[in-house]
């Protein structure tokens, strides 16, 4: 088979590494890629939301799957086009991708169809969002209905905190179209699982369940970033409760969007926060997650391919995969500065030291090639250092040896990956 996978982070990567090991695969492109992608894949100079072109080199290579990893292309209609063109594409249309395109869509589909979540209202009037700030009063979190790049939710613990995201969002329009509605929900107490599932339109497939870390400093500490790092299994997530949230929340979606002529096919991601009350969905993406992405790639044994087909040819019903026993971790290294301003174009030194430790799997993010074989910096999140072990504390320790191996002044990470799970 012939392989298109779209976009440049460490998900696709880690996607990339999966797809290159599979005995199905003659040829794989990646566009654009990254210079850790370009080890796996050939790299074609074609951004990820430039859809004319994307189609284009698909006609044109003859391409059997292409294989969606950012979100945007999804929600701009990337797969129906593909569709029109006669090509196979693993991730939903662009009126199934409203469920993380849109918040309000999602919550409105929550509450019809009585999936836990949050409770929330909506808004586009900046007076009436403040009125009923000041009326239910914090802690509570305010989200941009649209796309807004990761940077759309504000969990606010003081009124000022509150207000201050509604005028930024709905008078200075700092997240655009995205932030011209409001979605303003409780804030729930609980710890947060990553919970993904395979959909083919009318069955979901669980996948194993990860956790990742937002918050950019030890002790989760600091601003939300796009995820430090990640772990999997997560103890939290037991096959019972896992189950519960499949059947409260996951299979209802799958049979809501099939009901509104809208079947979803793809990955969906369930950010499921694990209150008293059982699991509660924080919130949908349409894609893998990043950096849970890389976790469950380093965890499955079943060949990625012919899972990635089953769901787009609908043969999910009699599909089952196989996942090591082992522990997965992945640390993040970020630019200094991320997720505010930071500096690109340093160079990285060290990686092949680094890889060459038990267990260990570099997965680039935000990297590009030099011309003398060198690697550099081009992006906030730069670098996930992946490893795997008998247990969580063997696998997080050959990570962090490798991150050490690294030469990187100008990049920081987190240097308590998996605490929580360890804690246990």
């Amino acid at each position: 088979m012939k392989v298109l996978l779209v976009g440049s982070g460490g998900r696709e990567h880690a996607l990339a590494w999966a797809l290159s090991a599979s005995p199905l695969l003659t040829k794989l492109w990646c566009a654009p890629g990254n210079a850790g992608i370009a080890e796996v894949a050939a790299c074609v100079a074609i951004g990820a939301e430039d859809l004319d072109a994307l189609v284009a080199f698909a006609k044109a290579e003859r391409v059997d799957l292409v294989v969606v990893g950012p979100e945007a292309p999804l929600v701009a209609g990337l797969v129906d086009r593909l569709a029109a063109a006669g090509i196979k594409a693993f991730g939903p249309s662009a009126a199934a991708a409203r469920l993380e395109g849109s918040k309000g869509f999602l919550k409105d589909l929550c509450r019809r169809h009585h999936i836990p979540t949050a409770a929330f209202r909506r808004f586009t009037e900046a007076g009436e969002a403040r009125a009923y700030i000041h009326e239910v009063g914090t802690p509570i979190v305010i989200k941009a209905d649209g796309l807004a790049a990761g940077k759309g939710v504000t969990v606010a613990h003081t009124i000022d905190e509150a207000l201050a995201a509604v005028h930024a969002a709905l008078e200075e329009r700092v997240f655009g179209e995205a932030g011209k509605a409001l979605v303003i929900e409780e804030f729930l107490e609980g710890e947060e699982l990553s919970l993904f599932a395979l959909v083919d339109g009318s069955h979901a497939l669980a996948l194993a369940a990860a956790q990742d870390h937002k918050r950019a400093f030890d002790g989760d500490q600091g601003p939300n970033t796009g995820g430090m790092g990640a772990y999997s299994p997560a103890p939290i997530g037991t096959p019972g409760l896992v189950e519960r949230a499949m059947a409260e929340i996951v299979r209802p979606t799958v049979a809501a969007m099939r009901a509104a002529g809208h079947p979803f096919q793809g990955v969906l991601y369930a950010g499921l926060m694990v209150t008293e009350e059982g699991p509660k969905l924080i919130e949908y993406n349409v894609r893998f997650g990043d950096p849970e992405c890389q976790v469950l790639m380093l965890r499955l044994k079943s060949d990625l391919l012919p899972a990635l087909l089953a769901t787009v040819d609908g043969g999910l019903g009699h599909f089952d995969l196989r996942w090591r026993e082992e522990s997965a971790i992945l640390v993040v290294l970020a630019a200094r500065g991320y997720p505010g301003s930071y500096a690109k174009g340093s160079v990285i030194r060290g990686l092949d030291a680094a890889a060459a430790v038990e267990g260990v799997e570099l997965f680039h993010a935000g990297t590009k090639p030099g011309a003398e074989g060198e690697v550099f910096a081009s992006g906030g999140r730069v670098l996930g250092v992946g490893a795997l072990g008998h247990d969580l504390a063997e696998a997080r320790e050959r990570a962090y040896r490798a991150v050490d191996l690294i030469d990187w002044p100008e990049g920081f990470c987190r240097r308590d990956i998996g605490w929580r799970a360890l804690q246990r």
